[in-house]
């Protein structure tokens, strides 16, 4: 059986009225210059497109996502809502979440005039050592599909574009703006290109992004067969094609290859030789007109074309902090849970060790351009103390130091000098050594996107009066690529700090640093500068102070944090990566947790055995000692809310009914595919389209926890299953389970494919989540789409089914499968 599509929504079907119909649009083209017409598909600016009032066009802002809604500046001043990363979306496996987290950014992008958010990213979890595995939903492409299309229906809700990236095979950071994926048809179309697709076909996305690197040789921004054949043809996408930032390095190759935006501006291939091009006929003019039409449209979609407007009064709700930390505390899962120890009673509870790292500095977020800067992060201690109540003590001990920079500034202790206010003080200079201006910052991780400094900065002062809160020896970070001169109580050092990488986003993101021990004591102010010396090639500026109080010899730390969980009633040891780690820019080295983090585990749950391990991660970490505790809770990158959110769960104020979106590795050896390595400029996907579970099912090798894996508060029993209806119009699996546990429970039914008699592996096809009070039974009704069965035949050039017969296994994840039906297509 051959099908012309895997999705529901035919291709052409409008995506949505723009307000303007398709003749006025094409009118607005006609009245355009070609220099103008050049101007527009090129950015502005390094966030927005230019007006053009001759036509009516506003000006027309992006913004960076998917975590939250930055804005036009990396500004600490600037608060947004801040999210838990996309895995931990995922883990919810439920597009109703996704709808939600969409249509409140898409509400925080209208209240702060951006028309276009740069999410969802869709690429897929490959490699857990991918250095954007966090930013992205999981190794499934059902499930990817799904969410995404939930996001993207709720970000455009609010009328605000949704940005589905990066488009093509773009699954590692390693040499990511010049490598070439090597993905043969059948893997691109089932696997990598199956979430775009989706998003195009049924919630009608208004931009897709095109990717930096390569893809079968042709790099994206180029690739005249993904971007016009595939994506704007065949699946009749009418939005816009934006490149990612720099990704247009080409006059003719970018503009013919189907890349509609050039981001950001200026582009030199896109200014006076994309003009010549078009005047010579080596671009034709339609082509042109072409991207000019379709960000017309976007921008009448969007509401900044004529009389258009965005639609219907959005804002960002009143209770949007609440729904935030709902959702962190939702989508946790709980992977071990021996003897029940988990939930906690507080009322039982005299004394909790609070101890690790992370529990001091909690990873609220990766690093990268997908950062935001929220009002408040919840911290773990805060969290607990709040839910804990007065009658119980909690200490709180590091345990470990895993941390490659100390953290920044505090209110609680730094002052601008020249203000006496909480926060330190920037002054801008010249080549000159003239002043430009000063600024007060109430943050010290600052970053200054091109056109945000002063007209001529060649140089930037940060000034700092430090109160310390004890006596020691205590410690100073500088960051920045680049030459500083730091004065520390008159004290002068000049030192010049460069980056390890080529790559000018790592220097940014990952920057190198310079420590310095400042000996010091309570009630005597520390006076700090860092002079800062800008970079005139890269374009923009980024440095950092860091500050810490008197650190203890880690021998001596982690001995102290045994102490505190052998004499506590229960020990939460709080563990994970940081954005030293999971960050746009640089892939991850290995699988494990940083520093001394599994000394520190086993040696607190020798000391207690009610050790509650909490993994602050945004991608899979190897676990060796979790069979030695009492219980494990994935908490994620979770957002601002983190430490609430947490202790909502740690008391069982809410269900953990988060399900794992990726397999998790009990070794880093067990791992199909691992290395993001890149051979002779190329990385060969050489697995195919059997990634994830799949493969991991091929080998025969167990994980540590499969694929869709998570415990939840009570149990469940799956009493029969049935299949009603037609393959040809969907089929539904309905599974009757029981609640057998002594509490409500949610729980993901999940249905898995696969042929009878075929060594092809399982795959997911369908999923529904059920809720349900103590001892009740409900039916959960997982729809399959006529189309999951489908398979890519190259040689036809179209999706069939191979008819025969096919095993429906449904269950709590890809390793528990607990009921199965037959069926025959």
């Amino acid at each position: 059986m051959t099908t012309n599509t895997p999705a529901s929504t035919p291709a052409g079907t409008p995506a949505t009225d723009p307000g303007i119909g398709e003749d006025e649009l094409r009118a607005l083209v006609g009245r355009l210059s070609l220099e103008d017409k050049v101007r527009l598909i090129v950015g502005e600016d390094f966030w927005s497109l230019p007006e053009m009032p001759q036509i009516g066009l506003r000006k027309l802002r992006v913004s960076d996502g998917p975590v939250g809604v930055r804005g036009v500046l990396w500004d600490e001043r600037d608060t947004s809502l801040l999210f838990p990363s996309p895995s931990a979306q995922a883990a919810a496996w439920d597009p109703e979440v996704a709808h939600r987290v969409g249509f409140l950014m898409g509400a925080q992008a209208r209240d702060k005039d951006i028309h276009v958010l740069l999410a969802p990213t869709v690429n897929m979890h490959r490699t857990p050592l991918g250095g954007r595995h966090f930013e992205c939903y999981s190794e499934d492409p059902l499930l990817t599909s799904r969410v995404a299309v939930g996001f993207v229906k709720g970000v455009q809700s609010a009328g605000v574009g949704a940005t589905i990236k990066h488009f093509v095979a773009n699954d590692s950071e390693n040499e990511r703006m010049t490598y070439d994926s090597r993905v043969d048809e059948r893997a691109l179309r089932e696997v990598y290109l199956a979430p775009f697709e989706a998003a195009v076909r049924e919630a009608r996305v208004w931009l897709v992004m095109s990717a930096y690197n390569a893809t079968n040789g042709r790099t994206m921004t180029e690739n005249s067969h993904l971007q016009n054949d595939v994506l704007k043809d065949e699946w009749g996408f009418d939005g816009v094609v934006i490149s990612d930032w720099g990704a247009v390095r080409s006059t003719e190759g970018a503009a013919l290859g189907g890349t509609d935006i050039a981001m950001p501006g200026p582009v030199a291939e896109w200014g006076e030789p994309l003009v010549e091009a078009v005047r010579e006929g080596r671009v034709d003019q339609s082509v042109l007109d072409d991207k000019v039409l379709r960000i017309l449209r976007l921008a009448a979609r969007v509401g900044v074309l004529g009389d258009t407007a965005p639609r219907g009064d959005v804002t960002t709700p009143a209770d949007a902090d609440a729904q935030v930390r709902e959702i962190a505390a939702r989508v946790m899962v709980l992977l071990e849970n021996k003897d029940a120890a988990l939930p906690l009673d507080p009322s039982a509870l005299r004394r909790v060790a609070l101890i690790g790292p992370n529990a001091v500095r909690l990873s609220a977020q990766g690093g990268g351009s997908a950062h935001v800067n929220p009002d408040h992060v919840v911290s773990v201690p805060e969290g607990l103390r709040a839910a804990l109540g007065p009658d119980v003590e909690l200490t709180v001990r590091q345990g470990a130091f895993t941390h490659r920079a100390l953290a920044d500034l505090s209110l609680d202790t730094a002052v601008d000098p020249a203000t006496g206010e909480p926060g330190l003080g920037l002054e801008f200079f010249d080549a000159d050594g003239n002043s430009l201006g000063t600024d007060h910052r109430i943050g010290s991780n600052l970053v200054f996107w091109p056109g945000t400094l002063p007209a001529g900065t060649t140089a930037i002062a940060a000034r700092v009066r430090l109160a310390p809160q004890v006596d020691g020896t205590h410690l100073l970070d500088v960051r920045g690529a680049g030459a500083f001169v730091l004065t520390v109580d008159g004290e002068r050092r000049t030192f010049q700090l460069d980056s390890d990488s080529g790559d000018i986003i790592e220097a940014l993101l990952k920057p190198p640093l310079r420590r310095v021990e400042v000996a010091a004591k309570t009630g005597v102010a520390v006076e700090i500068e860092a002079h800062y010396t800008i970079d005139p090639t890269v374009g923009f500026a980024a440095m950092g102070l860091g500050w810490e109080g008197p650190r203890v010899p880690e021998d001596d730390e982690l001995d102290a944090a045994v102490a505190d969980a052998a004499a506590a009633d229960v020990a939460i040891v709080v563990v994970g990566t940081t954005d030293d780690i999971e960050s746009e820019g640089f892939d991850r080295t290995d699988l494990n947790l940083p520093g001394r983090t599994d000394e520190l585990v086993t040696r607190v749950a020798a000391a207690n055995p009610n050790t509650i391990v909490v993994v602050n991660a945004g991608s899979p970490v190897l676990t060796p000692w979790r069979h030695q505790v009492a219980a494990l809770l994935w908490a994620w990158l979770p957002g601002q809310a983190g430490g609430a959110a947490l202790a909502d769960v740690l008391t069982g104020a809410v269900e953990p009914g988060g399900r794992l979106p990726t397999t998790h590795p009990a070794a880093e050896a067990d791992t199909p595919v691992l290395s993001t390595a890149v051979v002779d400029g190329r990385i060969d996907y050489a697995e195919s389209g059997t990634i994830g579970y799949r493969l991991w099912a091929q080998r025969g090798t167990k994980p540590a926890y499969p694929f869709g894996y998570g415990l939840g508060y009570t149990e469940w029993s799956y009493d029969r299953v049935t299949v009603v209806g037609d393959a040809s119009e969907g089929l539904t699996v309905e599974v009757t389970l029981t609640n057998t546990g002594a509490r409500a429970g949610r729980e993901i039914v999940q249905a898995y494919l696969e042929p009878v008699g075929s060594a092809e592996p399982l795959r997911l096809v369908g999923f529904a989540a059920v809720d349900a009070p103590a001892g009740s039974t409900v039916t959960a009704r997982v729809s399959v789409d006529p189309a999951a069965p489908a398979r890519w035949d190259v040689a036809a050039g179209a999706w069939t089914v191979a008819p025969g017969t096919y095993r429906i296994g449904v269950g709590r994840n890809a390793g528990d499968l607990r009921g199965s039906v037959e069926v025959v297509l």
